[in-house]
C-alpha cells in the first residue's frame, strides 16, 4: 500500500501534528485500511484521526512516544487498546462518540492526562481511579455506568470538571467531596438518583452542579434542581440530606452558622496586615455585560467569562513584564489555548454599552488584527496565518510552528468563528486566536477588561481568570508601601439574550487564594 499524502507531507517536513478525518480519509480505511506508516512519524505531538469508519487502534500506536494529544473522535472503535496506556507524555485522550464498552485497569498508569473524554459510547464500567496528579476534566457522559467512577481514596487535586450526563448512575457515594476537592463543574444530569448524600453540600469549591432528569424523592429539592442555582441547591442538602457518617453530622450541626463565622473571623485575624491586597467591587447597572448568544457559540466555544481591573498604574517595563505573562499562563494553565484563552482590551477604547459573545462564519467575521493595519474577514485572517507560518517555517528551518502560529489548529474545519462584539457590533476578540488592534492595551491604559473562552467548561474559565488575577496582582500594576501590591477587580455579568443571568465573575467562590499572602476585600453593592 502507498504511503498517504497527508503522512508523507508530515514525514518529509517533520511535522508535529497530523490530522486525518472526513469522508474521504474513512474511504480509504475501508478500502485498503489505516496508513500503518504514520506510527512511523515518531516525532508527533499531536494525532487527530476522527470522523472515520476506523474500527480498531493498531497496536503500533506505542511507538508515538511524543504524543501529547490524541484525538480519536467520531470513529467505530470498539476496544480500547491499552497499548495507549504506555504513551509517556500523553496529556489529552479524546476517544468520544465510538463504541468502547469498557477502559481497562492500566489506564491509571498515565499520570501525564490533564483532560479524558470517552462520553457518548456503550461503556458499562469504569475502572477505579488511583493517582492522576494533572488530571482536570473527566468527561463519561451519554454512556452505560450504572455507578459512580469509583475515586475513593483517589488522587485527582486538580479535578475541576466531572461530567457524567445520560448514565444510569443511582447513587453519588458520600467520599465525592473528599475524593475531588478541587471539583468546580459537576453534571450527573438524566440519571436515576433518588436521593443525594449531604457530603455533597461540603464541596465548597462547586460553582455548577447539574441534577435534572434525575428522579429524585424528595419533591422540594427536585424543584429547586429546575428552578435555582446550584448554591441555593447545595443550602438545600446541607439542612435536608443526611449525611452517611450520622455521629459527624450531630457533632458538626452544633456549630451552626455562628461557629463557622466565628471561624472565618478568626481566620481573618491571622491575616498580616502587610500584605498584597484584592478589593472586589459588586456589579451595579451600569456596568458592561456580556450577552451571550447561545444559539450560535453554543456549538463552537461555548463558555466565556468577563472582569475589569481598575487603576492601573503600567511602567514601560512593567507592560513588558504583563506581555510575557500572558504568554506564560497561555503556555501553562491554558494548556497551550487548548482549555482556554485569555484576551485584553483597554476598556477606554470600548464604547459604552454592552457586549455580546456569538459565532460567525470565517467569511462573515470581521475584524482589524492585532498588531495589522487592514481589516480582515476570519476566513482571510486564517489563510493568512498559514501562509506565514509555513513561510516562517522553511526560513528559519524550524520544525515547529512558533507564536500565535501554532494555535491554527485549533480552528482548523469549524463552521463558525467566536467572537466578541462592542455594543457598535465590531467585532474586538476572535479567540482563540487573536484581539483586535482597535482595543489593544499599552502601557498608557488604566482599566482593562479581562476576558477568558473555553471550549472546556465554565469551570476551566474560572480557574484561569482566577490564576491571572492573581499573576496580575503579584507583578504590581499599582504598588503600595514596602513592596506590597493592590488591584480593583469589578465584576462583570454574563447574561443570555433575555437577560438572564448566566455566571457573575469574580463571585464568592472565587479569588480564594488560601495560604498565600493575599487579602481579599468584597465590598457590598451600594
Amino acid at each position: 500500500m502507498s504511503v498517504w499524502p497527508e503522512v508523507a507531507t508530515a514525514k518529509s517536513e517533520n511535522r508535529h501534528e497530523i490530522k486525518l478525518s472526513g469522508a474521504s480519509i474513512s474511504k480509504r480505511i475501508s478500502e485498503t485500511g489505516l496508513d500503518g506508516s504514520v506510527f512511523q512519524l515518531t516525532g508527533l505531538n499531536l494525532l487527530n484521526i476522527s470522523e472515520t469508519c476506523l474500527t480498531n487502534i493498531p497496536d503500533d500506536i506505542k511507538r508515538l512516544v511524543n504524543l501529547q494529544s490524541l484525538l480519536l473522535f467520531g470513529n467505530k472503535i470498539e476496544q480500547f487498546n491499552e497499548n495507549i496506556t504506555s504513551l509517556p507524555k500523553l496529556k489529552v485522550l479524546d476517544l468520544s462518540r465510538n463504541q468502547l464498552t469498557s477502559i481497562p485497569d492500566s489506564l491509571n498508569k498515565m499520570k501525564e492526562l490533564a483532560s479524558i473524554n470517552f462520553s457518548s459510547n456503550q461503556i458499562e464500567t469504569m475502572p477505579k481511579f488511583n493517582d492522576f496528579p494533572n488530571l482536570i476534566t473527566l468527561d463519561v457522559s451519554n454512556n452505560k455506568l450504572t455507578s459512580f467512577v469509583d475515586v475513593e481514596n483517589a488522587n485527582l487535586p486538580h479535578l475541576t470538571d466531572l461530567k457524567m450526563k445520560g448514565n444510569l448512575i443511582e447513587s453519588i457515594p458520600s467520599h465525592v467531596a473528599k475524593s475531588m476537592p478541587s471539583l468546580k463543574n459537576f453534571d450527573i444530569g438524566d440519571n436515576q438518583l433518588k436521593t443525594l448524600p449531604g457530603e455533597v453540600a461540603s464541596m465548597t469549591k462547586l460553582k455548577e452542579f447539574n441534577l435534572k432528569g434525575n428522579k429524585l424523592a424528595d419533591k422540594r429539592l427536585m424543584k429547586l434542581v429546575d428552578q435555582c442555582r446550584t448554591k441555593q441547591i447545595l443550602d438545600y442538602i446541607r439542612e435536608h440530606c443526611p449525611k452517611s457518617d450520622q455521629t459527624q453530622s450531630t457533632a458538626t450541626k452544633g456549630k451552626g452558622k455562628k461557629g463557622k463565622k466565628q471561624e472565618e473571623l478568626e481566620a481573618d485575624d491571622k491575616i498580616c496586615d502587610m500584605c498584597h491586597s484584592m478589593k472586589i467591587l459588586h456589579v451595579e447597572d451600569d456596568i458592561l455585560k456580556v450577552k451571550i448568544d447561545e444559539s450560535q457559540v453554543g456549538s463552537v466555544r461555548p463558555y466565556i467569562l468577563c472582569c475589569i481591573i481598575n487603576d492601573m498604574k503600567f511602567t514601560e517595563a512593567s507592560f513588558k513584564k504583563f506581555i510575557q505573562l500572558q504568554t506564560k499562563l497561555h503556555d501553562t494553565v491554558c494548556d497551550k489555548r487548548n482549555v482556554g484563552t485569555i484576551a485584553t482590551h483597554d476598556l477606554n477604547k470600548i464604547p459604552p454599552g454592552d457586549l455580546t459573545y456569538t459565532a460567525k462564519a470565517p467569511s462573515e467575521l470581521k475584524l482589524t488584527p492585532l498588531l495589522r493595519l487592514k481589516p480582515c474577514t476570519g476566513e482571510q485572517l486564517f489563510q493568512q496565518l498559514t501562509a506565514e507560518a509555513e513561510a516562517l517555517r522553511k526560513e528559519k528551518k524550524r520544525n515547529v510552528y512558533s507564536g500565535i502560529y501554532k494555535y491554527l489548529y485549533l480552528l482548523e474545519g469549524k463552521p463558525k468563528y467566536p467572537c466578541l462584539e462592542d455594543a457598535t457590533g465590531r467585532v474586538i476578540s476572535f479567540p482563540p486566536i487573536t484581539n483586535a488592534e482597535d482595543t489593544k492595551m499599552s502601557h498608557q491604559s488604566q482599566s482593562m477588561l479581562v476576558e477568558v473562552t473555553s471550549q472546556a467548561s465554565l469551570g476551566a474559565c474560572r480557574t484561569i481568570m482566577n490564576k491571572m488575577l492573581q499573576e496580575c496582582l503579584l507583578l504590581g500594576l499599582s504598588d503600595q508601601p514596602d513592596g506590597f501590591h493592590s488591584l480593583t477587580i469589578q465584576q462583570v455579568k454574563v447574561v443570555d439574550l433575555e437577560g438572564n443571568l448566566k455566571s457573575v465573575f469574580p463571585s464568592r467562590t472565587d479569588c480564594l487564594y488560601e495560604g498565600s499572602n493575599i487579602k481579599v476585600i468584597r465590598l457590598p453593592k451600594k
